[in-house]
C-alpha cells in the first residue's frame, strides 16, 4: 500500500509543479516535496518540470543534486546518488530488469539491482543507467551512453555499453 500511495504522492508533485519555472527555489520546493518520501535526501535537491521520479521509497539522494528536465528515476531496487551530482536531460535510470520465460520477455522474472553514482559526479544528458550499474566518485558519464555494470575508477566514461575513456 506504501508503494502504490507514494505512487500517486510522485504523480501529485510532478502534476502541481509542472507549469512553475525552472528557478532554484522551485526546484528546491519540487526536490524537497519528493524528498518527504524518500528513503534520505539531502539539502538543496533541486528537481526540474517535467521529471518524473518513480519508487520514491527506493531512493537515496545526498546533498546538492541537480536533477534535468525530462530525467525519468525508475527505482524498483536501492538508487543512491552521493553528493554533488548533477543528473542531465532526459536521462533514464532504471534499477530493474527483465528476463525471458517461455519465449517472451512480458513474465520473465524481474532482475532487480541497485544503481550507484559518486560523489562529484555528471551524467550528461540523453542517458541510460541500468539496474547493477555504478559510476565512482568524480566521474562523468558522456552523453548518450549507456551505464550497464560497475566501474571503480574515476574518469571519463562513454559508448555503448560504456568503458573508460580516460582516467581522472
Amino acid at each position: 500500500m506504501k508503494h502504490k500511495s507514494l505512487l500517486l504522492y510522485s504523480w501529485l508533485v510532478r502534476t502541481t509543479f509542472i507549469f512553475f519555472p525552472d528557478i532554484p527555489i522551485v526546484m528546491s520546493i519540487r526536490g524537497w516535496l519528493y524528498s518527504l518520501g524518500m528513503q534520505s535526501a539531502g539539502k538543496n535537491f533541486q528537481v526540474s518540470a517535467d521529471s518524473k521520479l518513480v519508487g520514491l521509497e527506493n531512493l537515496k539522494f545526498g546533498d546538492n543534486i541537480f536533477i534535468a528536465t525530462n530525467v525519468v528515476i525508475n527505482a524498483s531496487c536501492l538508487i543512491n546518488i552521493e553528493d554533488e551530482v548533477m543528473i542531465g536531460i532526459a536521462s533514464t535510470l532504471v534499477s530493474g530488469d527483465h528476463t525471458i520465460k517461455d519465449g517472451s520477455y512480458r513474465y520473465g522474472k524481474p532482475i532487480r539491482k541497485p544503481i550507484f553514482i559518486g560523489r562529484g559526479s555528471w551524467v550528461a544528458g540523453n542517458v541510460l543507467i541500468t539496474a547493477g550499474a555504478s559510476l565512482p566518485n568524480s566521474s562523468l558519464l558522456a552523453g548518450g551512453a549507456v551505464l550497464s555494470k560497475s566501474f571503480d575508477e574515476p574518469g571519463i566514461y562513454g559508448g555503448v555499453p560504456a568503458k573508460l575513456l580516460r582516467k581522472n
